[in-house]
């Protein structure tokens, strides 16, 4: 039997823009027990990301192979992106798995959303499992086109310890996904 929740740390929040658009805002709390921290936390730059696991066919998923600054190597991960202003989340989705998969969707189904860093920073990405998948191709913003990668979701251990697979929203997703579609049957 789980315990009651805890009362949420009362919150006196103070935003500061920082140069080059970074938003932070600071947090002082005091917690139910009289403790108080201070406090930072980065918000969300945007209107919210999608991270899309496209179906082809019952236990694949379409990965993509792109350019990751970040760690200066190429990527396998789900296709993702930034929603623009007036779409909803499933439409993101949709739009940018025709920019980067060349598939479009017609059944998209938002799964939960996913934090990254919980902790120290507001954003987080929804997961739409994209299905029914059709032939549809969108440009894009990418530098180069992106190599779509099948992968069997009973081979997620394996896809877990490649090296070239560690973004952390996209391995988290895809395992949210095969407990989901396991569901189902």
């Amino acid at each position: 039997m789980s315990s009651p929740p805890r009362p949420l740390p009362v919150i006196h929040r103070r935003e500061v823009q920082e140069a080059g658009g970074t938003r932070r805002e600071w947090l002082d709390l005091e917690f139910s027990n009289g403790e108080r921290r201070r406090y930072h936390r980065i918000l969300s730059p945007g209107l919210g990301s999608v991270i899309i696991a496209a179906i082809p066919e019952p236990g694949t998923v379409l990965l993509v192979r792109e350019y990751a600054a970040g760690v200066h190597r190429y990527e396998l991960g789900l296709p993702k992106g930034k929603m623009d202003a007036g779409e909803t989340a499933t439409e993101a989705a949709n739009r940018e798995l025709k920019e980067e998969v060349g598939m479009g969707a017609r059944k998209l189904t938002l799964l939960r959303q996913i934090t990254t860093a919980p902790t120290y920073m507001q954003h987080h990405i929804h997961l739409v499992l994209a299905e029914d998948l059709y032939p549809e191709r969108l440009p894009g913003d990418e530098p180069e086109p992106l190599e779509v990668v099948p992968w069997r979701l009973d081979r997620l251990g394996e896809l877990a310890l490649r090296e070239d697979c560690s973004e952390g929203r996209s391995l988290a997703a895809l395992f949210i996904v095969r407990e989901v579609l396991e569901g189902r049957a």
